[in-house]
């Protein structure tokens, strides 16, 4: 299928991702990015995830958006919720996937890759407005109005395979597609070696998601969940 760049964060999602576009034969180029998130071992859980799944390549890109803060998840003075809220949360990170899809975009056209594959999900999700399809969709539009391979007639694709599914519809994908989710940290608020913390809207989602697909939720904890 020609070269992809997969943004692949450490988290289920993404290894899924991962997963899919191998299993459709693309030749993936994996991509992470290090904005400063608090929750730093899934940048360690995608370096492993990205190499147990066959990445061509695994690039890191650092940009730090813990200078803005804004974010749960790039603020330490902000706490991470434990409770759900009305409204997007506080752990939405300003603007964090148009910036990821753009570091991907340049690579992609670096490489000449034809397609990028992103994790976002627009379902069991926490209401962040740039994992919507109808952001995707724009977002591909820019990208192929924006780059010299489009322009000279070879469009980029930005493909989100999962955004329309159920965390328990993706935990079924990823393990028939032999996803080792034990490798993988989705808590925002994981320890230096990767143990969720059980508590946060992550978790949740993550742990009732493998109930409900009936599969055994190989999570480490710090404090197994009550």
């Amino acid at each position: 299928m020609g070269k992809a760049v997969v943004l692949v964060s450490g988290g289920l999602d993404s290894a899924t991702v991962l997963a899919m576009a191998r299993a459709e034969r693309w030749s993936c180029y994996a991509l992470s990015v290090d904005y400063g998130q608090r929750h730093r071992s899934e940048l360690a859980a995608a370096a492993v995830v990205a190499k147990a799944l066959g990445a061509e390549d695994h690039r890191v890109v650092r940009v730090d958006l813990g200078l803005f803060g804004g974010s749960a998840l790039t603020d330490p003075a902000i706490a991470v919720p434990t409770a759900p809220a009305p409204g997007i949360p506080i752990t939405y990170v300003p603007a964090r996937n148009t910036i990821l899809l753009s570091l991907a975009l340049a690579y992609a056209e670096v490489l000449e890759a034809d397609a990028i594959f992103t994790g976002a999900n627009a379902v069991d999700y926490s209401g962040y407005p740039d994992c919507r399809p109808e952001y995707l969709a724009a977002f591909e539009r820019l990208a192929n109005l924006a780059t010299r391979r489009a322009v000279e007639g070879a469009p980029i694709a930005v493909r989100s395979p999962i955004v329309q599914l159920g965390k328990a519809a993706i935990i079924r994908r990823g393990s028939a597609l032999g996803v080792d989710f034990a490798l993988t940290v989705s808590c925002y608020d994981a320890d230096a070696e990767g143990r969720a913390c059980g508590r946060c809207e992550s978790c949740r989602l993550r742990r009732e998601g493998f109930a409900a697909a009936g599969i055994a939720d190989p999570t480490r904890y710090r404090v197994p969940p009550g």
